[in-house]
């Protein structure tokens, strides 16, 4: 990574770029299906799966987590069923080099907060 993150840097926004040709889409779908509930089992929040409007071949999916560990996490927890899934998702992707992934942490525009120090003066006894 280019940043260095610790275990709590977050959220963690991850996008995964497909390229799906129109015969493959049934089975793109199908895989997706078992693709979000692998995902949302694991950790992932907000899944969502989205399609080019000037591209139709390209298929994007995001998600997001609440941490960097929990990102870590999600990768740890896949099973071999899960994982059967991947390789069929790969295996359905056209292109020269195999889905591109995304990684980014999420950050607010707020300005930023800082407590004020309150000073209490107290009577002395």
């Amino acid at each position: 990574m280019a940043l260095a993150l610790k275990p709590r840097s977050g959220p963690i926004g991850v996008k995964i770029e497909y390229s799906i040709p129109e015969e493959n889409i049934e089975a793109f779908l199908g895989c997706m299906r078992a693709r979000r509930h692998v995902q949302s089992r694991a950790g992932a929040r907000n899944w969502a799966l989205q399609r080019n409007l000037q591209m139709p071949s390209v298929w994007i999916e995001t998600f997001r987590t609440p941490t960097w560990m929990d990102f870590l996490r999600l990768n740890l927890r896949l099973t071999a069923a899960d994982k059967e899934v991947v390789e069929h998702l790969q295996a359905l992707h056209d292109g020269k080099l195999p889905p591109q992934t995304v990684l980014s942490i999420e950050r607010t525009t707020d300005a930023a907060r800082t407590r004020p120090i309150e000073v209490i003066s107290r009577p002395l006894r």
